[in-house]
């Protein structure tokens, strides 16, 4: 597979633990879905990143201390973004997980297994899909 470009803010979002990018949670997503080749669910989210982001610093490591300061309201955060913006790109180029650093599950049964079975009901749709 090769490489595809990532906003810095989406990039950001996955290393820093802070939602930076305009696109919010669509974001998250589909840079997370790319790296991982999976079609995640919400709970599934937290181990992606925790997969993603330091693969992503492994892959760019000029952002490792890129940070946005503690405390910042909104228009700072956006001065400081369009910042990091201007000394490390608008995008960059983004490589899925190498083989081995992803294990897919399937959504269902990880969710079983985080908050116990007796909690999750699996209702079969009109189109047979089960969620």
């Amino acid at each position: 597979m090769t490489d595809r470009p990532f906003p810095l803010a989406d990039i950001l979002t996955m290393t820093t633990g802070r939602l930076l990018s305009p696109r919010h949670m669509d974001a998250v997503y589909e840079i997370a879905n790319w790296m991982t080749g999976d079609d995640l669910m919400t709970h599934q989210l937290v181990r992606a990143t925790e997969a993603c982001g330091p693969a992503l610093l492994d892959q760019h490591p000029q952002l490792r201390d890129v940070q946005p300061p503690d405390g910042i309201d909104v228009p700072d955060l956006l001065a400081w973004l369009a910042n990091a913006e201007r000394e490390h790109g608008e995008q960059l180029p983004v490589a899925p997980l190498p083989d081995g650093a992803w294990k897919q599950q399937d959504p269902i049964e990880e969710l079983c297994d985080m908050v116990g079975p007796e909690r999750v009901y699996v209702v079969a749709r009109q189109d047979g899909v089960q969620r």
